[in-house]
Parts: structure tokens; sequence; C-alpha cells
């Protein structure tokens, strides 16, 4: 059996790199051409200038947060989209509402990779617990399985005795969908003394997949693999058989960026995901920013993918918080630190003293100067429009954690 889905996976990185930068020059150039927004935010860039990742970094982050009031001004996909209604095959709704095109490619979400790291095969039957109602989670999974040669029975969410009787039925080889809601179907399976041996396999997502839970599923002989996608980008990174955190789909180039900024961050760090789609002509995002926080993980994965590894979903990177009645954003904090080239890296704590809030900005700084604590909180002032005070970190202090803005009001008021 072949264990890698096809060539692109295993290829030297070098040329994986070439390869991407010629697909990516290819997407900006569309997306500046055909993409009413992004002409707008490409219009000062020339797509052959983009020849690695240092030049892609100084194109701004389009973030995902941001999507709710673009798309309120240019409905329905915020100037986005290429595409048009009779050559898109379905829109989507996610909570927001934020809208999401979904063209006529095989496997336009590009799933189909990460099934078959999960072990999915030609000729499976795939009971797939996605949603098909509003969220595009269920044709995802769908579109994927269809284009590996396997039979789809669309579950969808819910109805958990009906889930049972079809299981027991049709005997599908494998799960896809939210791993609590497998938890959920053993777990009435074995109360009901319903049949549910057939399955060997899942591929799950949508929440969190804690060992304890994968373990479980190993102990009755179901394989669980996560992965890792998006309503707008579909597959970012997917779990192996070496279960060494998520190999980056082929597909997209991931960033790790400090949140609130465009900048990269040291490797190992965590950061925010940015993601710039290369295979999607319909909806060609250029440095999304996703609001997930991760962090790559060094070398290539031991199951001979050769792509880059994300350590899976960390958290979310939007901090915002509110300070004495105003927000105070990490792209604030970013500002601030710009301002004074002698801070090499800060936190924003914003705690409670005598029953009111405070915000004192962390900061290590380059070298052994003096920073002037005077002059930062000045700038604080100036860019938070709050009064701040300046604390000097000895170098290494400040934890890789991702966090640029700390809110620690909600434990100091337990």
């Amino acid at each position: 059996m072949n264990s890698h889905y096809d060539r692109l996976e295993t290829r030297d990185a070098e040329l994986r790199e070439r390869e991407q930068m010629t697909l990516l020059r290819a997407q900006i150039a569309h997306a500046k051409a055909h993409s009413p927004a992004f002409g707008r935010i490409l219009q000062d860039v020339d797509p052959e200038a983009i020849d690695d990742r240092g030049a892609l970094a100084r194109i701004p982050v389009t973030r995902k947060s941001a999507l709710v009031e673009l798309q309120k001004g240019a409905r329905p996909f915020g100037g986005l989209a290429t595409t048009r209604w009779g050559a898109a095959a379905r829109v989507f709704a996610s909570p927001g509402p934020i809208f999401e095109p979904e063209g006529r490619a095989p496997d336009y979400w590009r799933f189909a990779r990460a099934l078959f790291a999960a072990g999915f095969r030609e000729g499976d039957l795939v009971h797939n617990c996605f949603s098909y109602h509003f969220t595009p989670g269920g044709s995802m999974v769908e579109q994927g399985a269809l284009a590996l040669g396997c039979t789809v029975f669309p579950g969808g969410v819910g109805q958990t005795e009906q889930q049972l009787q079809v299981i027991a039925e049709l005997a599908p080889d494998g799960y896809a969908g939210p791993p609590s809601f497998l938890q959920i179907i053993l777990e009435r399976a074995d109360a009901a003394a319903v049949p549910v041996h057939s399955l060997r396999k899942a591929l799950v997502s949508g929440e969190a997949f804690p060992p304890a839970l994968r373990d479980a599923l190993h102990a009755r002989g179901i394989a669980g693999f996560q992965m890792y996608g998006t309503a707008d980008l579909g597959a970012i990174a997917y779990e192996t058989a070496a279960r060494e955190g998520l190999v980056v789909d082929e597909g997209v180039l991931v960033e790790i960026v400090t949140p609130g900024t465009g900048s990269p961050v040291a490797p190992g760090e965590i950061g925010e995901v940015v993601v710039t789609a290369l295979a999607n002509a319909d909806y060609p995002l250029i440095r999304f920013g996703t609001g997930d926080l991760s962090a790559f993980l060094p070398g290539p994965s031991p199951c001979g993918r050769t792509n880059a590894r994300l350590r899976g979903w960390l958290g979310r990177a939007d901090q915002a918080t509110k300070v004495r009645g105003l927000f105070v954003h990490p792209s604030q904090v970013a500002s601030i630190v710009r301002q004074h080239p002698e801070i090499r890296k800060a936190r924003l704590v914003v705690d409670l003293h005598a029953g009111k809030d405070r915000m004192t900005l962390q900061v290590e700084l380059v070298g052994r100067g003096a920073g002037d604590a005077q002059a930062i909180s000045a700038t604080i002032r100036e860019v938070t429009k709050l009064r701040g005070g300046v604390a000097f970190m000895d170098a290494g202090t400040l934890p890789d954690d991702g966090k640029v803005v700390d809110d620690r009001r909600d434990h100091a008021r337990r």
C-alpha cells in the first residue's frame, strides 16, 4: 500500500519552495487582476518580485476577524473572491455571518490528502458526520473522499440513534466528524449493544482531540487522526502515522507571525497562523490571518513527508481586551515596539491594582543598554490613549507562548 498520496509530499524542500513560489506569483497576479479587494491590497505589489518568504511577508495580512465588516460592505465575499453566481457550485455561511464560496474543481477543499494520511482508500465507505447545513464541513470531507474513490454516507450532525442504525446496517470502514460526536456514538452503541466494529479509522476536526480520547479509540481498534482547516481555506495541515505534529498541506503556504502584525516569529516560537492559498482561483486568499495560534516543529516528519509541521492548534491570537473602557489590541503593542528599536520583545500585562485596571508593558531590551521608561510610557499613552507603566525584564524572561496582551484580571477577581 502506498504510504504517500503523491510525489508532492516527499519532494526536496528546496524544490518545493521553488515550485510553490512560482504558484504564489501566479496566484498574486490572479488575485490582483480579478479580485476587487485584493486589487486594492496588492496595488503596489509586483507579483514577479515575490520570490521568497521575506518578500511575501511585506504584503499586508487580511484577517478573518475583519471579514464580517468587509463582507457587509461588499456582499457576498467582501470583494476577495473572483467567482460569481453560476461559476461557484455552492455558497456557505459560517457564524458572523461570514460567507464562503465553493468552486467546481474536484476536491476543491483539498481534503483527499488528509483522508489518505488517516488511512482512507479507494473502496471505503465513509460515515460523514460533519455538518452539511450552512457550513462547508460535510462538503469538504465528501469531495475529498470522492476524489479518493470512496463512497460517502452523509450522516451530518445529531440523530445519534439513526446514525447507530445506519452504521450497524452499512458497516462503514471509517468515520469523519467531530471527535466528541464519535465518542457519543460509540458510548450509545455500547449501551444499546449495537455492533459498530466495522469502524477502523477516523478523521476528526473542529474541536480538541485529547490524547485520552485518541487512546480510547485505539483500544477499540479505531485509528483516529486529526486535521486542521478552516471554512475559508479548506485543509491547512493534517496528522500522519508518525503522530508528531500536523504536516502542512501542499496547497497552501503557512507563516507564523507575531499576533497583530505581519512579522514572522523566530523558528519554533508561537504566533498567529497566516495562510496563503496556492491552488484556489475562486477565493485566492493571500496572507489570510486565521486568528489561530500555533508554531512550527523543527525538521521533517518521520513519516517521510518533507513539508513543514505545525504543533497543532494552540489557542486564539485575538488578544484584544478592554481597559478603562477602551480596547487595546496586539497591533498597538507592535506599534509601540516599532517606535523603540531598543525593545527586542514586549508583552502588555493588564491586571487589577486597588480594584482598578492597570497596564504594564514588560520589555526585553536589545543588548544591555538601558531603556527610557518615560519615553516608552509616553508612546504607550500616545498609541493606546491610556496610561501604562514599563517593566524591564531580563533577556529570555518573557515566554515564547504567542501572548502579546496578557489580561490577568479574570484570575484576580476569582
